[in-house]
C-alpha cells in the first residue's frame, strides 16, 4: 500500500467514525433535551443558540491553530479526546446542569458541543482538504465516509433512544476512543508546508474579507437562506415525533428516515458535481435554495407522517448541490490563497453568527404559534433572501471545460 493510499484510507475511517459520534451524540439531541429533559421549545432554543455562539467564537481560532500547526495531528487529538468524553459529558455534567440552571447548562454545553461537534466538524474537514492537496486525493470522497457514517448511526440511533439515551452517549464515547486508537498508529508523513502557507487561515485573510464586496454578495445566501435549512433542522425530530402515537414510535421512525435519508445523499456526492457543472455554481446555488424552500414549506403543509417524511428526503437532493456549489463558487470568485478563509469564516462562522440568532427564535415561535405557522414563516423569509440572492451572487457560468479554478471540495491532484 503506497503512502497516499495510506493517509486516504485513514482520513476515510478516521471521518467515518467521527460522524458517527456525532449523529450518536446529536442527531436526536433536540429529541433528548425535550422528552427527556422536559425543556420547552424557547429553552431548547436558547440550548442550540448557546451551542452556535461556542462554536462561532471557536472557528477563527481553530483556523489560526490550522494554519500554525499545518499537517501536525494537534487538532485531530483534541477533538477525538473531546468526543471520547462524550458520554460521560452527556449525563454526568449537561444534563444536570441544564435541570439545575438552563443559563448555565446551556452555557457549559454550548462550549462542549460546539467545539467538538460544531466547529470541529468544519475543522476536520479542512484538515482533510490539507493532506488531500498534499497527497492528491479528492476531499469529497473522504467526506462521503462521513455522510455514511452518521447515517449509519441514524439507522439505530432512534432504537437505541428508546432504550436509554444513555447508550447512544456511550457508543460517541467508544468511537472517540477508537479516533484516539487510529491516531496513535497513524503516520502523517511531510509536514508540506507550502500547502500550509497557501491554504491555511490566516487571521490578516480573515479581517481582509470583510473589505471585499464579493465576499458580502455571498453573505447574502449564506445568512438569509442556508441558515433557516440549519434552524428548521434543529427542532424537526421534535415535530416528526409528534406525529406518531408516542414519541418512542417516532423516535426510532425518525432514525430510519434519517439514515435512509443521509445514505441517499451519499449517493448524490457522486451526481451533483455533474449537474453543477452544466448549470454553473451560481444556479446551483439558487436550485438549491429553491429545493430547501420546498422542503420547509411542504413540512408546513404536510398532513402525516408520509407527507412530511417525503420532505425530509428532498435533503438528500438539497444538500449535495449545495455543498458542491459554495465550493465551486468560492473557487470560482475568490483568489485561492482565501479559499479555506472564505469557507471557515464566511460559511462556518456565518452559520454560528446565524444560528445563534435565530435559534431562540424559532423556539420562541414552535411554543407560540406552533411548527407549522413556524415553518412557513422561515419560508417566506426564504424567499426574500433567495430572491436577493439572484441579484447579489456573481454570475458563474457553467464549467463546460476544465475550469482554472481549484475548488476547494476537489484538490489538486
Amino acid at each position: 500500500m503506497t503512502t497516499r493510499q495510506s493517509h486516504f484510507r485513514f482520513l476515510c475511517g478516521f471521518v467515518y467514525i467521527y460522524f458517527f459520534a456525532q449523529a450518536m451524540s446529536i442527531s436526536l439531541l433536540a429529541l433528548w433535551l425535550r422528552s427527556t429533559l422536559k425543556l420547552s421549545g424557547t429553552e431548547t432554543g436558547i440550548v442550540f443558540s448557546a451551542n452556535f455562539a461556542a462554536a462561532m467564537c471557536s472557528q477563527p481560532i481553530y483556523g489560526f491553530v490550522s494554519d500554525r500547526v499545518g499537517t501536525r495531528r494537534n487538532i485531530l487529538w483534541t477533538v477525538a479526546a473531546l468526543v471520547a468524553l462524550s458520554g460521560l459529558f452527556f449525563t454526568m455534567v449537561y444534563a444536570p446542569l441544564l435541570k439545575a440552571h438552563i443559563l448555565l447548562g446551556a452555557a457549559v454545553g454550548g462550549l462542549y458541543l460546539g467545539i467538538t461537534f460544531i466547529a470541529g466538524s468544519y475543522a476536520i474537514e479542512s484538515y482533510v482538504d490539507r493532506i488531500g492537496r498534499r497527497d492528491g486525493f479528492e476531499y469529497s470522497r473522504v467526506r462521503l465516509w462521513g455522510s455514511l457514517g452518521f447515517a449509519s448511526a441514524a439507522m439505530f440511533s432512534g432504537r437505541i433512544y428508546n432504550v436509554d439515551p444513555g447508550i447512544n452517549f456511550a457508543l460517541a464515547s467508544c468511537a472517540g476512543v477508537l479516533m484516539l486508537v487510529l491516531l496513535a498508529v497513524w503516520r502523517t508523513g511531510p509536514d508540506g508546508t507550502e500547502v500550509r502557507a497557501r491554504e491555511g487561515v490566516r487571521l490578516g485573510e480573515a479581517f481582509a474579507l470583510l473589505r471585499m464586496p464579493g465576499f458580502w454578495r455571498f453573505m447574502v445566501f449564506v445568512l438569509g437562506v442556508t441558515n433557516l435549512y440549519l434552524v428548521f433542522d434543529q427542532q424537526f425530530s421534535n415535530y416528526f415525533a409528534s406525529l406518531f402515537p408516542d414519541v418512542a414510535t417516532g423516535a426510532a421512525m425518525f432514525g430510519y428516515l434519517n439514515s435512509t435519508q443521509i445514505f441517499l445523499e451519499a449517493g448524490g456526492l457522486f451526481l451533483a458535481p455533474l449537474l453543477v457543472r452544466r448549470i454553473g455554481a451560481k444556479n446551483g446555488l439558487l436550485l438549491a435554495g429553491a429545493i430547501m424552500l420546498v422542503r420547509i414549506t411542504g413540512s408546513g403543509l404536510a398532513a402525516g407522517p408520509l407527507s412530511i417524511s417525503a420532505m425530509k428526503l428532498l435533503h438528500s437532493v438539497e444538500l449535495p448541490i449545495l455543498a458542491v456549489s459554495i465550493f465551486r463558487y468560492i473557487a470560482r470568485h475568490f483568489d485561492n490563497r482565501f479559499a479555506s478563509t472564505v469557507y471557515m469564516v464566511g460559511v462556518s462562522f456565518g452559520h454560528s453568527i446565524g444560528l445563534a440568532a435565530l435559534s431562540p427564535l424559532a423556539g420562541i415561535g414552535y411554543d407560540s404559534i406552533g411548527y407549522s405557522a413556524t415553518y412557513l414563516s422561515m419560508a417566506g423569509m426564504g424567499l426574500v433572501f433567495l430572491i436577493l440572492s439572484a441579484v447579489f451572487l456573481l454570475p458563474t457560468p457553467p464549467e463546460t471545460t476544465a475550469s482554472p479554478a481549484t475548488p476547494l471540495a476537489e484538490p489538486a491532484k
